[in-house]
């Protein structure tokens, strides 16, 4: 049986040098950004069910709950955290604190406004066209504002198992982020049409807990250049 040869690769457009560019952002904050990173004490509880047997034999009192330590570790810090008590808190404020967000969630946000926007043809259409750097990695800071600490009623399962909980999370009231975006000068999307994507993901889906994507009203935003 001939085995048929595989056909050269030949280009029907002229090859455009890829020419990344980088543009100073700044995410600015329509409503307030509700935080809520896993704390150690929630991956290990998590941790324990999954490694359960039996739910009656491994059935445990719960915990009494420490409002303000919930609310201290519910952030993402990007200086040493403090203590969970209001005095080591506002040392740390004192002392320069500064918290961040995953970078991550803008882009999802931003991404998936694009594909319901039709504006792209799937969920991955803009996957490598562009890249939100800061200076921290995979965390943005959120700037303007200290946290304050919120609670909120909640709901946790379903039927008969649904119990009612209060969660204590940090609030950002007036909160904005400096970033870089870097995106293909030659590319098939120009920075305008990057923008308009990013400034859709802030006013339809946001970020954070309570969004408009899981019908909440926080974590808007929208993009000034700086």
């Amino acid at each position: 049986m001939a085995v048929k040869k595989k056909e050269d690769v030949v280009f029907q457009a002229e090859v455009v040098p890829i020419q990344f560019v980088n543009v100073p952002i700044r995410i600015v904050g329509d409503t307030s950004l509700i935080v809520h990173n896993w704390s150690e004490k929630a991956k290990r509880l998590m941790l324990e069910n999954q490694m359960k047997t039996t739910k009656k034999a491994d059935k445990k009192a719960r915990e009494p709950k420490d409002p303000f330590d919930d609310f201290i570790q519910s952030m993402y810090w990007l200086t040493e955290k403090p203590e969970s008590t209001p005095e080591a808190f506002a040392e740390a404020v004192k002392n320069g604190a500064k918290w961040g967000f995953p970078v991550v969630a803008i882009k999802k946000a931003a991404n998936t406004a694009a594909y319901e926007q039709e504006w792209v043809k799937t969920r991955t259409g803009l996957k490598g066209t562009y890249f939100l750097k800061t200076e921290f990695g995979e965390l943005a800071e959120i700037k303007g504002c200290v946290p304050d600490i919120r609670e909120d009623p909640v709901n946790i399962g379903k039927g008969k198992n649904r119990v009612s909980d209060l969660r204590y999370r940090a609030e950002f009231k007036n909160w904005y982020m400096d970033l870089t975006l870097s995106f293909n000068k030659n590319g098939v999307i120009s920075f305008d049409q990057i923008v308009n994507c990013i400034n859709a993901g802030g006013g339809c889906y946001g970020i954070g807990e309570w969004r408009p994507q899981k019908d909440g009203v926080h974590g808007m935003f929208h993009i000034e250049t700086i």
